[in-house]
């Protein structure tokens, strides 16, 4: 059974910074690419960024470019989102996900991705 896990979230002021993490259990982490997705009350779900397999490549929204990155470590079945700069429009419910396929690219819809962790809230102040 594959279970995904996120913590990190919480109540930050603009400008401030969180770091999300995402551990992953019953699927071989480190063939898989991941992405983290987010939706606020009312909106739809959004990409935010995804990283391949290996992490060498990266991808990432608009809306986010320069301030957040996404990184992995396969030897802990961890990607992260590492979020600098939070505005209050960053607020939201975040998800990771493992894509459908192993040695996938990294994908920016969420029809790629099969597994989700059940979120993470990340609410910023003005």
């Amino acid at each position: 059974q594959v279970q995904l896990v996120e913590s990190g979230g919480g109540l930050v002021q603009a400008g401030g910074s969180l770091r999300l993490s995402c551990t992953i259990s019953g699927r071989t982490f480190s063939t898989y690419a991941m992405g983290w997705f987010r939706q606020a009350p009312g909106k739809e779900r959004e990409f935010v960024s995804a990283t391949l397999w290996s992490g060498g490549t990266t991808l990432y929204a608009d809306s986010v470019k320069g301030r957040f990155t996404i990184y992995r470590d396969n030897s802990e079945n961890t990607v992260y989102l590492q979020m600098n700069s939070l505005k209050p429009e960053d607020t939201a419910n975040y998800y990771c996900a493992t894509a459908k396929r192993p040695f996938s690219r990294p994908y920016n819809s969420d029809v790629e991705y099969d597994y989700w962790g059940q979120g993470t809230q990340v609410t910023v102040s003005s």
